[in-house]
């Protein structure tokens, strides 16, 4: 990945939230985040959004990571995710994978797991449109 993808990463919402990138090639990314109490719901669950939000992103990460030929960038368009169970402390690690990479649009699933027990607790799946030069 670029440094200037990286740059952009760590002053935009991944950075916010404490995303770290572990593993970034063709088709897969790892990333973990840390649970810490602004990723919590007011009733003290891991938050949705904080779970989408790694999931998400490990998926856009790989998505530029396997642009096609003359693509810049991309956009997500679609996003589904299916919740299995939770955490509360700890750490969260997401592993995404390339299931379609056409040249105008990619399709990424990623699971969501805790750290410490490997126990999933989310599954997601998006669409990404592959967007080119004007």
């Amino acid at each position: 990945m670029s440094s200037d993808f990286d740059k952009k990463a760590a002053a935009s919402l991944p950075g916010l939230l404490g995303l770290e990138f572990l593993e970034t090639r063709s088709g897969f990314v790892r990333a973990r985040m840390d649970i810490k109490p602004h990723h919590l719901a007011p009733n003290g669950y891991l938050h949705a959004a904080s779970v989408i939000a790694l999931a998400d992103s490990a998926c856009g990460r790989g998505c530029v990571a396997t642009l096609p030929e003359g693509a810049n960038s991309f956009t997500t368009i679609e996003l589904k995710a299916n919740f299995l169970g939770t955490a509360l402390d700890g750490a969260v690690v997401a592993e995404a994978r390339l299931a379609h990479g056409g040249r105008t649009t990619q399709v990424w699933d990623a699971a969501v797991a805790r750290e410490k027990d490997a126990k999933k607790i989310a599954l997601f799946r998006c669409t990404q449109m592959i967007l080119y030069p004007k």
